[in-house]
């Protein structure tokens, strides 16, 4: 990963620890539909000292809710690391500029591009998507602007432009000829990190970092596999079947349908998979995402106590 010095100040800690060759975890959390943030600092202060980073999503499902920057910032001035997520979905290049700016302003380093869910899943569907910039353009221009301190335009940035950039992608099991074009892109676009769909086949997994490994690109590239503490064997049956590019074993949905206690064994199964992950060359952490049960997430990290630990492919 390129960093300047992992002990300058200008850096995140996501990107500090990254650039040290340590394992991270990250989660996220949902901004309230609220203009009142208590209870969102309340549900996100759990998760302070243990998650490196946490996303603050942007519209999850196509939903409006507190601004992701607003919250972001919120986050922030309590102590908690965010990574902004933002959607290309609801913004034009002008806005999404803007929006970048006004991140940079606020000390918010880490941004996490994404295309976002479509309207037509969302709670009003009649929404026109902006799309004016697709995730890999935005990230580019996100790039251009922190490297050269300037809009599109040619106008000057002025201030501290550090951003760190993350990209999303879906693990695979990779065949022989296998090319992972858009990563790829994603990577040359300026991307520092990247955070996947939820992958909890841990054969796969190993498969997947393998070829990155080979290709040349988990080296370049920190990837974060997502994880969750699956609360039922009916959660896992609608993620494997509803969540495009999720992949969930069949065993794995066998054991919580075994279990006395499905929500118990769907967390230890999360602690089982994040200590697998930090042995696994080529894999820089894991991303949890639980949003039918948030409020266990701070458990499963301290449960698993994988963060900081020396990556498996890092000597």
């Amino acid at each position: 990963m390129n960093t300047e010095s992992s002990t300058s100040p200008s850096l995140s800690r996501l990107q500090r620890q990254l650039g040290s060759g340590l394992f991270v975890v990250t989660t996220e959390v949902s901004p309230p539909v609220s203009a009142d943030v208590t209870e969102f600092i309340a549900r996100a202060l759990p998760l302070k000292g243990l998650a490196t980073a946490v996303n603050v999503t942007d519209g999850a499902g196509a939903k409006t809710h507190l601004s992701t920057l607003v919250a972001s910032h919120f986050l922030l001035q309590n102590g908690i690391e965010p990574i902004l997520q933002m959607t290309c979905r609801d913004r034009n290049r002008l806005a999404l500029q803007a929006d970048l700016i006004g991140a940079m302003a606020l000390g918010i380093r880490n941004v996490l591009i994404l295309s976002g869910d479509s309207p037509k899943v969302g709670d009003q569907p009649d929404t026109k998507a902006v799309g004016d910039l697709d995730s890999k353009m935005l990230l580019a221009t996100a790039h251009r602007m922190r490297a050269e301190h300037t809009l599109p335009s040619g106008t000057e940035i002025k201030g501290n432009t550090g951003l760190v950039l993350g990209a999303a992608d879906m693990p695979v099991d990779p065949p022989p000829d296998w090319n992972p074009a858009g990563l790829l892109g994603k990577l040359d676009a300026g991307a520092n990190f990247a955070q996947t769909q939820f992958c909890m086949d841990m054969g796969i997994v190993r498969r997947y970092a393998k070829r990155l490994l080979d290709l040349g690109i988990a080296q370049r590239l920190p990837i974060l596999i997502g994880v969750c503490p699956i609360p039922s064997a009916k959660s896992a049956r609608w993620m494997k079947e509803k969540l495009f590019g999720t992949i969930i074993p069949d065993d794995m949905v066998a054991r919580l349908e075994a279990a006395t206690d499905a929500r118990e064994e769907g967390k230890k199964i999360c602690v089982e998979i994040l200590r697998e992950l930090a042995t696994i060359p080529g894999i820089a952490g894991a991303h949890i995402m639980a949003p039918v049960n948030p409020s266990v997430v701070p458990e499963v990290i301290a449960a698993a106590a994988v963060t900081g630990l020396k990556r498996a492919d890092v000597k």
